[in-house]
């Protein structure tokens, strides 16, 4: 009679895995006992043999250490440690998004309690993509070629900062000038101009109305960000300001529109 060839067995390329266990489960066992020689207390002493030698006996340490080599069991009974069970990728724990600032509610509020302001052309008051931008016109709020803030004008602030404290936004103050070139005994250029109106303003902010130095930034923008055309003494005259910007998510990394955003 012809003998059947015994059937090919697959190999194991995993027994390793066997030894290996036997061998954390000695060195945690080793552990163990080197902690508990080194109580003071002889009774927790016995106690924690005690403990070990049953885990050991019972197969308890066994089932921990297949469970950390070979991953969680699947429905399958297949081991798959990549994706659940010790060492596999944690559930994502979704955090729900803080709620928008309701800038449009700010920018009605702010029309309204800087409506004489408005009319008067010293303010101006839209939303653009960035966020919400209250342009302080130069005329109103600075001397000519300079950055000191006219205190006449505290009140108007105020009311900002008071729309500003009442959001969590961060808030971005921008400097800006016309094209004519600037050279007296304080500012070298329109870059510094810009730059020290911004810096002036985040001051008045932070001391006088206790808004949070961390929420502001400054930025200076010389001539680069016009509204409108510098060839006529109106178009250079709204060039000249500072923008307070409440920003929304996207304008936290976009710079303002050469050319004009309006």
């Amino acid at each position: 009679m012809r003998r059947r060839r015994k059937a090919e067995q697959h190999a194991n390329h995993e027994r390793w895995l066997v030894s290996y266990a036997d061998f954390i489960t000695l060195l945690f066992a080793f552990f163990v006992v080197m902690f508990a020689s080194a109580q003071a207390d002889h009774g927790n002493a016995v106690r924690v043999s005690a403990s070990v030698k049953k885990a050991l006996e019972e197969g308890q340490v066994k089932v921990v250490m297949a469970a950390i080599l070979g991953g969680a069991k699947d429905e399958k009974g297949k081991g798959n440690a990549m994706l659940k069970g010790p060492g596999g990728a944690q559930p994502t724990v979704r955090k729900n998004p803080p709620p928008a600032p309701d800038l449009a509610g700010s920018l009605n509020s702010l029309r309204a309690a800087l409506k004489l302001e408005i009319e008067g052309g010293q303010i101006q008051i839209a939303m653009d993509r960035r966020g919400l931008v209250i342009s302080l016109r130069e005329a109103g709020f600075f001397a000519s070629g300079g950055d000191a803030v006219y205190p006449g004008t505290y009140s108007s602030i105020e009311k900002i900062a008071r729309a500003i404290a009442l959001l969590p936004s961060q808030v971005r103050l921008e400097g800006h000038t016309d094209s004519v070139p600037i050279h007296n005994s304080r500012f070298r250029n329109n870059w510094e101009l810009s730059a020290a109106r911004s810096i002036a303003m985040l001051e008045l902010l932070s001391a006088r109305f206790d808004i949070p130095p961390e929420r502001l930034a400054v930025a200076g923008y010389a001539d680069t960000a016009p509204v409108e055309s510098n060839d006529s003494e109106q178009g250079r005259a709204h060039n000249r300001r500072v923008d307070i910007v409440i920003l929304n998510e996207r304008g936290m990394g976009p710079e303002p529109d050469a050319g004009g955003r309006r």
